[in-house]
């Protein structure tokens, strides 16, 4: 059989090898950080932090990525207590394995730049996007608010293990893990030694400050019920929150700007967790109107398409806030997703979301190598052929 063969590797990489089966993948093992229960670093149930790590080889032995888990927030002591009983509240909840993909994947066939990396999932079992720190401990819930110790405990314990010595390093993450890669993206660096070529990285953590579809507060107040139960105030940018409220420098719009790490931002500007927590949540819609829409773009009503094109206006008006900056990269399709770099359909395939023909890989690593800038935004839904949406079943699993 006779392939074609393109002069630009990238081209080349996109046509050998990247039909890639959801099975046949690394799953890498799990490192509990359990000197860090000594200083009270610990999950909401009191056990552990933890990690996945995938060690680096060749050329990328001293180059590391941290890669931040999502999985929302507990605004109270209710919803923490429900929390605390899943692996996004206790480590002993945790599968012991982790498929890695997308960005996290060792081949260069599915990520071309940092395949070879050392690849460092950190587990996310806080509750506040790694912010929060309660001295005490109510007996009666047993409840542990110390997500900005548990930061500090695996940061330290992964420089010992080598990352002491980057020459480049990367902290990112998806969803509120997206958030708290930029939330962290300063202190990362200050972590790291002088020289080394540090960047950020967030994707679909930009959760902008807007009224849902009743004209009603709600994210402002859920992010406000968050940072006061996790007492996260002291733990968020001090330039912040000495000019406004402190749950308000928990959106990135009124603090990004502030970042002094170079900073690259992805996500849709029709981001669907955003469309389906923060723009139309339960409370705001108590007749179900927006079920259908919510769970496939293609259900939706004209009323509430025009509904979503001023979200998206908004979100670019947010975005948009926070100034330019030569050294920012921005991606910002106009899919209904909701994390783009974890999976490999989105990350680097040869039908992955593109803007300017360029995918998702290929834009971080130009910037992250600083070989061309990237800051596109995406024309209005639906114009991106190559968009992939998201659809969810009744059960709000996610489904294509």
């Amino acid at each position: 059989m006779i392939y074609a063969r393109f002069s630009h590797p990238w081209l080349n990489l996109l046509v050998f090898g990247l039909v890639l089966l959801k099975t046949d993948g690394l799953y890498v093992g799990i490192t509990y950080v359990q000197n860090a229960v000594a200083k009270g670093a610990v999950c909401l149930d009191g056990s552990p932090p933890a990690y996945h790590w995938d060690r680096g080889f060749g050329s990328g032995i001293n180059s590391w990525l941290v890669h931040l888990e999502g999985g929302g927030w507990c605004n109270n002591v209710t919803a923490c207590l429900e929390r605390k009983n899943t692996h996004l509240g206790s480590s002993k909840k945790m599968a012991e394995q982790l498929p890695f993909s997308g960005i996290l994947c060792n081949r260069p066939q599915c990520n071309p730049e940092f395949y070879n990396w050392n690849r460092v999932k950190v587990r996310y079992c806080d509750g506040s996007s790694f912010t929060g720190d309660v001295a005490a401990i109510n007996p009666a819930t047993n409840l542990h608010f110390r997500g900005a110790r548990v930061w500090l405990a695996v940061m330290e314990d992964l420089l010992a293990k080598g990352m002491r010595n980057a020459e480049n390093a990367i902290l990112s993450g998806c969803s509120a893990g997206g958030l708290a890669s930029i939330l962290h993206c300063d202190s990362f660096q200050a972590l790291l030694p002088l020289g080394t070529k540090v960047k950020c990285l967030s994707d679909a953590g930009y959760f902008i400050n807007v009224k849902d579809v009743s004209g009603a507060s709600h994210i402002e107040s859920y992010f406000s019920q968050v940072v006061a139960t996790h007492e996260s105030a002291k733990n968020l940018l001090p330039s912040c929150t000495s000019t406004m409220r402190p749950a308000m420098c928990f959106f990135p719009q009124y603090m990004a700007q502030q970042i002094q790490t170079p900073l690259f931002i992805i996500n849709a500007a029709y981001d669907s967790w955003q469309i389906r927590n923060i723009l139309a949540p339960a409370d705001a819609d108590p007749h179900g109107i927006w079920e259908d829409c919510k769970y496939d773009i293609k259900n939706c009503l004209p009323s509430q398409l025009m509904a979503m094109q001023a979200f998206r206006s908004q979100f670019l008006i947010s975005l948009l806030r926070i100034g330019k900056s030569s050294s920012r990269g921005m991606f910002i399709d106009s899919c209904y997703a909701h994390c783009q770099t974890e999976m490999q359909e989105f990350w680097f395939m040869a039908k992955s979301p593109a803007l300017n023909k360029t995918r998702i890989a290929k834009a971080v690593g130009d910037w992250f190598y600083d070989r061309t800038p990237f800051q596109t935004i995406d024309c209005p839904y639906p114009c991106n052929p190559t968009c992939r949406n998201q659809i969810y079943d009744s059960e709000h699993n996610l489904q294509y």
